[in-house]
């Protein structure tokens, strides 16, 4: 903090420039999460200002982002249909889980958990951010030709049959949750048949209505309507998005100094104002300081949140990935080096703030971090000023950035959606090296992961694949050590290929020692093909040398399967001796009694040598 005022005049321009480049950006996530435009605003401002004040990476501009949207809106569109459309009394759980969310990143930098974040699977981040891509890019479609499922009278009426069912299933939940027996009775039918016979025509088209929107969201929503959509085409929503899209590639051939975002922004949106045109607007943005949403703590409920909690880790999990990503983006550009428990604190921070007052959650934004180190930003005030300068206009331009066509917003998330898509990774699928069979034909491991995560997370549930796809990629590289560690760690007599130390020993001594050389990790992995190393030794070997100073860690499984194979060695008469055992392996042996109960302290030896002279030793014993 000694040195937030040591370059004001850089980090003015740089937060200055970052928070005009957040605007749109912070708009059209607003937009497609499905809790309007200003909870993209209220987001990026909180997480700008708390995550650069508290955070480990002095240069870094925070604010919803791609990959961290797309989740939320799964979020966000699953606890709204939980709740049969109501956005108002689905509210207060979606910002809980928000709010869990960012308590959840500051124990992660708090346990110190920050550096372990890197360990993530590469091909499970590139499924998942193509994934993102994908998802932005269709479920903009319907937006961007605009059509709206809500609007279209003709779709909404297929769902009306459907909601007397809906008025009865909830009636009924609220009676069996509001008596104490928990059984219903006839009586509670009778009464849910002259609740559905109350129903205004209203309410019937307000709930068919909530059906269609859901029936219509996400890839496959999308998918489904399609076809429709393209029958009732808005011509001027359609050229709204393709000019948006237009001058945000076209621009930047002309300059960067200007972002080519906030170009497009202004100008089409001074085009539809300026000439009157009939399109649709984003939703009001309200104006004045935002104000806390109270029912979080009001109307929490544990039982509620229970069935997220796993989203929420998943949340936490993604924002610190991103942020410190990003992060590293940041170190290579200042040539310094972030703080990564610390940096989750500060994403914790933010985005619980940012939960209380209606935000939805964000994380390290790349470009804008980039675009503020280009403007002269080197200290966290260059952060805190971003923030600033978005609740600036908030306060200032709520009513004027209201007139933004939706159009607009959905053109700016098509070229978002495109830019998040992993290339890299892409087209490096057809020189990967194919590792596994499947069937008969062999293909490429990390292929498999990528792909496997890319199509659960578009068509499925986002949080579901990542999960999947880590474990996928746990089994793979367990299988692949284990393999590799079973491949180099052969039981083999001298005669073999023995290592330098072991050359030079009489014929008759070669024909009675047999060597394991354990050239690896001894765990669960590898554990059935040590298992037969009983197996593979000839009767003519009397004594069994286990070198071990290539074997750094066993676990629990690996422990027993030692055991197992030295009980089973000892049956047959043979000497088990140990050589060069390392500090971890020792410590589990003698944990469970294995030395000196099974192999006793003088069958331990430091090196090859002492262990040969040994032998030697007690040849004809």
């Amino acid at each position: 903090m000694k040195n937030l005022f040591s370059n004001v005049r850089g980090d003015l321009f740089g937060g200055i420039t970052a928070g005009i480049v957040a605007l749109p950006l912070a708009l059209a996530f607003g937009v497609s999460s499905g809790l309007g435009p200003d909870a993209g605003l209220y987001g990026a401002i909180f997480i700008s200002f708390f995550a650069a004040l508290f955070g480990g990476t002095p240069t870094q501009i925070s604010g919803p982002t791609a990959p961290m949207t797309a989740v939320s809106m799964v979020v966000i569109a699953g606890i709204i249909a939980a709740n049969n459309g109501d956005v108002e009394k689905a509210l207060p759980i979606i910002l809980t889980v928000f709010l869990l969310s960012g308590l959840m990143q500051i124990g992660l930098g708090a346990a110190g958990l920050g550096k372990y974040i890197r360990y993530i699977p590469y091909p499970v981040v590139s499924g998942f951010m193509t994934a993102i891509g994908v998802i932005i890019l269709v479920t903009q479609i319907l937006p961007s030709i605009g059509y709206n499922a809500k609007e279209d009278v003709e779709f909404v009426k297929q769902f009306e049959v459907q909601v007397e069912e809906v008025v009865l299933n909830r009636y009924l939940k609220d009676t069996k949750n509001n008596k104490d027996t928990k059984t219903l009775t006839l009586g509670d039918f009778k009464n849910a048949v002259s609740e559905g016979e109350s129903i205004i025509e209203a309410d019937i088209i307000k709930e068919s209505k909530n059906l269609a929107s859901k029936e219509a969201s996400g890839v496959l929503g999308t998918i489904k309507v399609l076809p429709r959509a393209l029958k009732f085409i808005n011509w001027l929503e359609l050229i709204l998005a393709l000019g948006t899209i237009f001058i945000i590639y076209g621009f930047k051939r002309i300059t960067t100094a200007v972002p080519s975002t906030l170009v497009a922004l202004v100008v089409m949106t001074g085009i539809s104002v300026g000439f009157g045109l009939n399109y649709r607007p984003i939703e009001e943005i309200p104006t004045g300081f935002p104000i806390p949403n109270l029912g979080i703590f009001t109307e929490f409920s544990l039982s509620s949140l229970t069935p997220y909690i796993f989203t929420a880790l998943t949340l936490a999990l993604l924002g610190a990935i991103d942020s410190l990503l990003t992060s590293v983006v940041a170190d290579n550009m200042t040539k310094t080096k972030h703080k990564p428990n610390k940096e989750l604190v500060g994403q914790g921070i933010g985005n619980s703030i940012a939960a209380v007052f209606g935000g939805i959650p964000g994380a390290g934004a790349t470009i804008r971090t980039v675009v503020n180190i280009n403007s002269g930003g080197k200290t966290k005030l260059s952060g805190m000023i971003a923030g600033l300068m978005l609740l600036v206009i908030l306060l200032g331009l709520g009513p004027i950035a209201s007139k933004i066509p939706a159009a607009v917003l959905a053109g700016i998330l098509v070229t978002v959606g495109i830019g998040v898509m992993d290339y890299k990774g892409l087209k490096a699928i057809p020189s990967l090296p194919r590792d596994i069979k499947v069937v008969g034909i062999k293909l490429s491991s990390e292929v498999i992961i990528m792909i496997v995560v890319l199509l659960l997370s578009t068509f499925w549930n986002l949080v579901y694949a990542v999960g999947i796809g880590l474990v996928i990629a746990s089994l793979m590289f367990m299988k692949k050590i284990g393999d590799l560690t079973a491949q180099q760690s052969k039981v083999t007599s001298l005669k073999e290929e023995s290592w330098a130390d072991e050359i030079g020993i009489t014929k008759k001594l070669r024909d009675e020692i047999f060597i394991k050389h354990i050239k690896g990790p001894l765990f669960f992995g590898y554990t059935s093909d040590f298992q037969q190393l009983a197996k593979q030794i000839p009767n003519t070997a009397t004594t069994i040398i286990i070198r071990m100073d290539r074997m750094q860690y066993i676990d629990q499984s690996g422990l027993y399967a030692l055991e197992d194979s030295i009980i089973d060695l000892k049956k047959a008469n043979k000497n088990v001796l140990f050589v060069d055992l390392q500090k971890q392996p020792r410590y589990m042996l003698e944990r469970v009694n294995m030395i000196p109960k099974l192999i006793s302290e003088e069958f331990v030896f430091e090196n090859f040598k002492t262990c040969l002279q040994w032998v030697k030793d007690h040849k004809d014993a």
